[in-house]
């Protein structure tokens, strides 16, 4: 794997591209002089949580021939304040699906995805406590 990233103004606007050329931007806060011209790093590392284990989650029940009809995390991070490193401290990953989704199969993609197969977890969970709750909504 091979990652650039490459200054984009005169502060901290950079843009992150993978080897299949693939993008994002990547911003420091405005409080220290970031342009809110894309997420800050850590921001990035929830994004990646998010669609690391909704991949996991979706694969699994595509492959059970599950109907999702609908699919959308919400994710709520709070930091540990006053240290450096400002590390993640509770993290909570809501699940939200739509469609003949059942609540039994949808929580085991869950479960496997966070608890098993989602390397982003593996990493975060080592200095966080991650939570997540599903829901399935016909």
């Amino acid at each position: 794997m091979e990652i650039n990233l490459n200054l984009k103004n005169d502060a901290f606007l950079f843009e992150a591209e993978n080897e299949s050329g693939a993008k994002i931007h990547i911003d420091a806060s405005p409080e220290i002089g970031g342009v809110n011209g894309g997420p800050r790093p850590m921001e990035t590392v929830i994004m990646a949580l998010g669609g690391c284990s909704s991949i996991d989650v979706l694969s699994i029940l595509r492959k059970q021939r599950q109907d999702v009809q609908g699919f959308s995390v919400k994710i709520h991070a709070d930091r540990r304040e006053g240290e450096t490193p400002s590390l993640f401290k509770n993290i909570h990953v809501e699940f939200k699906l739509k469609g003949s989704v059942e609540l039994d199969k949808a929580q085991r993609a869950a479960d496997l995805s966070m608890q098993k197969y989602c390397s982003v977890a593996k990493i975060i969970e080592k200095t966080a406590e991650i939570t997540y709750s599903v829901t399935v909504e016909a």
